[in-house]
């Protein structure tokens, strides 16, 4: 499935990268598939995206759960949950 990511604030610091065009594997489905399949990269990417850390995701651009179900060609964006203006 090919996603389109994007990452805002401190996590596009931390990753050092603002978007990226991904197709993911098969057994990726949900937000928290997802989310797993990025920490599995190691470092930054577990340390940045770690599953204690709290993160905000939105499909489509709506603000979504872990639980949603991903759709090709999606938008996936990830942020933390309070970003300054």
């Amino acid at each position: 499935m090919k996603l389109q990511l994007r990452f805002f604030a401190s996590l596009r610091e931390g990753l050092g990268l603002a978007e990226e065009s991904i197709t993911a594997p098969a057994g990726v489905k949900t937000i928290a598939d997802l989310r797993s399949y990025l920490i599995q990269r190691g470092d930054p990417w577990a340390e940045i995206l770690a599953s204690g850390k709290v993160i905000r995701c939105a499909l489509n651009q709506e603000m979504v759960k872990d639980t949603t179900s991903l759709v090709e060609g999606a938008e996936v964006a990830f942020f933390p949950p309070v970003t300054g203006g």
